[in-house]
C-alpha cells in the first residue's frame, strides 16, 4: 500500500467545496482543513506507486479551487496502537495513559 500526503492551497474562498471535491477522488481516503500556509491536506492511499501519477496528475487536477498542490510519500507507517504503546510506558497494567 502506498500512502501520499497532499498538501492544497486553495483559492480563495473555495476551501470547503474544494475539500469535498477533493473527498470524491478515487484513491483519496480522508481530506482535512488545516492552518498555516496550505488550506487543505489530503491522504492518499493506493495499491501501487503508478496510481499515483493516475490521482495527483489526473484525478487532483480535475477538482477546481486548486491553485497548488505539494506531495509526499510516506515511508513508514506509525500507527496509532504504537503510539499508545510507547506512551504506556511506565504505567501499571490496564491504566490508560
Amino acid at each position: 500500500m502506498v500512502t501520499a500526503i497532499v498538501m492544497v492551497q486553495a483559492e480563495r474562498h473555495s476551501i470547503q467545496e474544494t475539500a469535498e471535491a477533493l473527498a470524491g477522488v478515487s484513491g483519496v481516503r480522508e481530506v482535512y482543513s488545516v492552518t498555516g500556509e496550505w488550506d487543505i491536506v489530503a491522504i492518499l492511499k493506493l495499491s501501487r506507486y503508478e496510481d499515483l501519477d493516475d490521482v495527483v496528475t489526473g484525478g487532483l487536477r480535475r477538482v477546481p479551487g486548486i491553485a497548488r498542490t505539494q506531495t509526499m510519500l510516506a515511508f513508514r507507517t506509525y500507527s496509532e496502537d504504537l503510539l499508545d504503546q510507547g506512551f504506556g510506558v511506565g504505567l501499571d497494567e490496564g491504566q490508560q495513559p
